[in-house]
């Protein structure tokens, strides 16, 4: 017996693949590509918004201009935005409390999922392997940004396993 209470209207054509996160009555979502939206989850009503402008020339090379959504951790929102900026915002005002870039967006790497937040950590993945970019994953704190770890999906020159990403021409 659900019924229709409100509708928040996008401002943004790009497509949608986000899945709001709702905590203590504020739903926190996104407008592509990197807009968070704070709404209050009762009546709809925008609390703020932030708007991360992506460098110019980012594209995500696979699937359109997104962000899957944010990661929220006590008094702290993170959104990884396309350009691949992890971003720390205060969840009550929507400031940006930190950014850090993650990689060169400009080797064509880029960032659409949503964080995720274990114990104190921002952990994100990266995008752009149809680009023949190399994978990985961080892990930042979330109170600094300051990134603890680095985890290579792909085996790097004399690393193990590095012989068998070698196309026929040895590259």
């Amino acid at each position: 017996e659900l019924t229709l209470q409100w509708v928040f209207q996008s401002r943004s054509l790009d497509k949608h693949e986000v899945t709001p996160l709702v905590v203590d009555g504020v739903m926190y979502t996104i407008q592509s590509p990197n807009t968070v939206i704070a709404l209050d989850a009762v009546t709809g009503k925008s609390i703020w918004q932030y708007t991360h402008m992506p460098g110019e020339g980012t594209r995500n090379p696979c699937c359109g201009s997104l962000t899957r959504g944010v990661a929220i951790l006590g008094d702290k929102v993170f959104l990884g935005g396309l350009d691949t900026n992890m971003i720390a915002l205060e969840a009550k005002t929507g400031k940006e409390l930190w950014k850090v870039q993650i990689a060169e967006f400009k080797q064509q790497y880029a960032m659409t999922v949503a964080p995720l937040v274990i114990k104190d950590k921002v952990i994100s993945g990266i995008a752009g392997g149809e680009r023949g970019v190399r994978g990985f994953l961080t892990a930042h704190d979330a109170n600094t940004g300051k990134e603890v770890w680095r985890f290579y999906t792909v085996p790097g020159p004399g690393e193990a396993g590095y012989e068998t990403w070698l196309g026929k021409d040895g590259k």
